[in-house]
């Protein structure tokens, strides 16, 4: 289907009312390949839960929408039917699964549903793991994930486009024990990340951060960084993307002091969720390397992001950042915003979108195979 740059504005609409998407504009390396995997209501992160001899099971968290889904797919990675696990909670972005449990972010809570995979048609209550977090919605939404460690990674925004929160409690990453015992503060001067993964082999914690706004199209860039211990300090409000020091707060440190990104992202991109790539489908090229939904600029002059970005490691050094997956935005109009990315166990890399309400599926073949 041929799709006229007039009716663009309308796209979203038809998303979230079941409508046929314009996948033949996402644009991808030769070889790649991308389908409609699922339709889930203003998608968000992604994890896996259960999987066994019948297929698995990925979990879905949203803003907007206030639910928790389960995408329930067969061993061929089709996707079965989608339920509701979850509803009536505030911003539920983040979701992650341990030992049979789902954990779920609500802005100020950390929620668990036990024994999750038994019950996707009826629900357990959900146990309260914290309740003791900022209630503040601006940069309130989280994404969760288990490190290696076995512990409950949760940033806390600032509660500010910018400001100098207490350093305590806002613009940092916390960590805690599955019960939520424990907690204690892991990296700080994160304005807003949400997205991060540990490095497959070294183990370090790497994450997207979030630049502020209103200082111009191209400053300060969003940051990927890496925080290979506990302690270190990304710079904000002081300092933005390892350089720029803050015109309101910067006169009161120097850039020097902070830990600068590994890599400095395009400006207000809105860099969200990230993974490494630890598949075996796609070629080895990809493999240990970073992908990066790119939510896409709210308050640029020409908007930016709206894409699949990669960032190209060798080891802990960046070597390259580059377009994998565009076409989301065409012209100044997008049709769709990425918010997150996951790698199936067949090494197919899921995409989800909350503007389409749309799980989106990248697989390769190699072009001997066509």
């Amino acid at each position: 289907m041929k799709w006229l740059p007039g009716i663009f504005f309308a796209l979203a609409t038809m998303a979230a009312i079941g409508g046929e998407l314009p996948l033949e504009h996402i644009k991808l390396p030769s070889g790649f390949g991308i389908e409609l995997w699922a339709r889930v209501d203003n998608a968000r992160e992604m994890a896996l839960g259960h999987q066994d001899s019948h297929g698995g099971t990925l979990f879905v968290g949203s803003m907007r929408a206030g639910k928790v889904h389960a995408v329930r797919f067969n061993t061929n990675f089709l996707v079965k039917d989608v339920v509701t696990v979850a509803s009536g909670l505030q911003m539920p972005v983040g979701v992650a699964y341990r030992n049979g449990n789902l954990y779920v972010s609500a802005v100020n809570r950390i929620l668990r549903y036990d024994n999750i995979d038994q019950h996707l048609d009826h629900p357990p209550a959900a146990f309260v793991v914290t309740d003791k977090l900022p209630s503040e919605t601006q940069h309130g939404w989280k994404f969760i994930s288990f490190g290696p460690d076995g512990k409950l990674y949760v940033p806390v925004g600032a509660p500010c486009n910018i400001c100098e929160p207490n350093p305590e409690r806002y613009a940092l990453i916390l960590r805690m024990n599955p019960d939520g015992s424990g907690q204690e503060v892991f990296a700080r001067g994160v304005r807003n990340s949400v997205g991060f993964d540990w490095h497959p082999q070294t183990g370090g914690l790497w994450f997207t951060d979030n630049g502020r706004d209103m200082l111009g199209d191209e400053l300060p860039p969003d940051e990927l960084n890496h925080a290979p211990q506990l302690g270190m300090n990304f710079g904000y409000p002081y300092c933005h993307g390892g350089d720029l020091l803050d015109p309101e707060y910067g006169g009161k440190r120097q850039c020097d002091e902070f830990t600068p990104p590994v890599q400095k992202l395009a400006p207000h991109s809105a860099a969200l969720g990230m993974r490494f790539y630890t598949g075996s489908m796609f070629p080895q090229q990809y493999r240990n390397q970073i992908f990066i939904a790119e939510h896409g600029s709210w308050n640029r002059s020409k908007k930016i992001g709206y894409r699949i970005t990669l960032v190209r490691l060798n080891g802990d050094k960046v070597i390259a950042y580059e377009p994998f997956a565009t076409g989301w935005l065409q012209g100044e109009s997008a049709w769709g915003r990425p918010t997150d990315v996951l790698v199936l166990p067949d090494g197919s890399l899921l995409v989800a979108d909350d503007s389409a309400g749309a799980i989106y599926r990248i697989t390769y073949r190699s072009e001997a195979g066509h």
